[in-house]
């Protein structure tokens, strides 16, 4: 039976298995989907996979009045308030984290405020952050780095911990100053544990970037998304989350072939 449990599968069989539930997912909605619409032709809750297409074709096409694409607007405007809200969240978290794992003084004193910050919702903060920082892109920001940075600061930290004493002590007794330690020992351990865990909140981010936006906010997906659900264009809104999906998708696969490429030692021994 250990021969069985965990066993790794090929390339070729991996792909097969993860199309499966992704084409019976495609296949159901349009059996469902034709149902409606043969009941019900105006139907606008369940658009058939023509209209579907159409409302692909409207929101990839210049816009007559100003002449934008709106999914490319939108993208740009999203992913550029995501990756500083996640850089902001993820800078604080490794640092703070770090330094909390190493310095038992100031891990006693911070651990109980990051574990109680890491419980509240975010979204429950979204009205104190747009009342202190208003509602322009910086609270957006904060949003953000406030909803990844606690539970990746306390995980961070608990990697920190778990480096073998041992490999600092070798690190000190062959002269290497604290700095030294931090940068040649406790990180190139740990890393590939950060970089698994920035791929955890991912998620999280665009719920957090996503609710910002459509709550304040001229452009970005989630903005799109809330304006055009007063008309219920679903045909606009199910190609948007569909994108929303994908670019998560793509940024978890970055920042997973990142740590095989940089941390290969990792993979090889499964994280």
């Amino acid at each position: 039976m250990s021969k069985i449990v965990g066993s790794p599968l090929p390339r070729s069989t991996r792909l097969l298995l993860g199309a499966v539930p992704l084409v019976s997912l495609a296949v159901v909605y349009g059996v469902l989907s034709y149902r409606r619409h043969l009941d019900n032709p105006m139907d606008r809750l369940m658009p058939t996979l023509g209209q579907l297409a159409a409302g692909l074709v409207e929101i990839t096409t210049p816009d007559k009045r100003t002449g934008e694409v709106w999914l490319w607007v939108d993208t740009r405007a999203s992913l550029v308030r995501l990756a500083q809200g996640m850089g902001a969240g993820v800078g604080v978290a490794v640092v703070l984290g770090v330094l909390m794992g190493i310095f038992s003084t100031l891990r006693a004193l911070l651990l109980p405020l990051t574990t109680a910050l890491a419980k509240v919702p975010p979204l429950a903060l979204l009205p104190i952050v747009f009342i202190f920082l208003g509602v322009d892109e910086t609270s957006k920001i904060v949003l953000i780095a406030l909803g990844i940075a606690p539970t990746l600061t306390s995980d961070v930290t608990l990697a920190a911990v778990a480096v073998p004493r041992e490999m600092v002590v070798k690190g000190y007794t062959l002269g290497a100053s604290t700095a030294e330690v931090v940068v040649k020992v406790i990180l190139p351990q740990i890393m590939p544990r950060i970089l698994d865990s920035i791929r955890l909140t991912i998620g999280p981010a665009w719920i957090f970037l996503i609710a910002a936006e459509a709550i304040s906010a001229e452009s970005g997906l989630g903005y799109r998304i809330y304006v055009v659900q007063r008309q219920l264009a679903m045909n606009v809104i199910l190609p948007y989350v569909a994108w929303i999906a994908l670019l998560g998708v793509a940024m978890d696969l970055v920042l997973q072939l990142a740590s095989r490429w940089l941390y290969p030692w990792a993979a090889a021994r499964g994280g």
